[in-house]
């Protein structure tokens, strides 16, 4: 009877999206050149429904995806054994150079990091903090999450 114990935790579609929607930390693998995982925390942003953080272009994370995609992204939260709740989403981790793109999330994100007023994705942001976020993005890539496959959890359901 396994199955339907995981079949009572597991969370719907929409509870997967306002999940991922209402957190802003992952933590993500790649997979090293010898194949161990690196594993590190992002702060995140949705876009396009899809996990999408900013990194340094030459960070070990990026150097990983261009040489395997793989990547694994978790979310999860809960102290209690009765509490705990997460989405792991296993797929490709795609590079994307384009600055549009990559402003988008950008500006959620950096203004998350600086503790400021946290905008949607396309929300239109102070100018002047525009051009700060631009510039700390100038040796950035996008990363976005492209999942094959999502297995969640909530205990709180059980």
């Amino acid at each position: 009877m396994a199955g339907s114990k995981r079949d009572k935790i597991k969370m719907t579609d929409d509870e997967v999206a306002a999940y991922l929607a209402g957190n802003f930390k992952v933590q993500v693998a790649t997979v090293g050149k010898n194949g161990e995982p690196h594993l590190v925390t992002m702060f995140y942003a949705l876009l396009d429904g899809k996990i999408a953080f900013t990194t340094y272009h030459s960070s070990q994370k990026v150097v990983n995806l261009r040489r395997n995609p793989t990547m694994t992204c978790l979310v999860e939260d809960g102290v209690e054994y009765n509490e705990l709740r997460g989405v792991a989403l296993y797929g490709r981790g795609l590079v994307i150079e384009d600055r549009d793109e990559l402003h988008k999330v950008g500006y959620v994100v950096g203004s998350r990091m600086a503790g400021l007023p946290v905008p949607e994705i396309g929300e239109p942001i102070d100018p002047g903090m525009a051009v700060g976020i631009e510039q700390a993005m100038s040796k950035r890539v996008l990363v976005v999450m492209d999942p094959d496959t999502v297995v969640s959890w909530d205990h709180r359901k059980a």
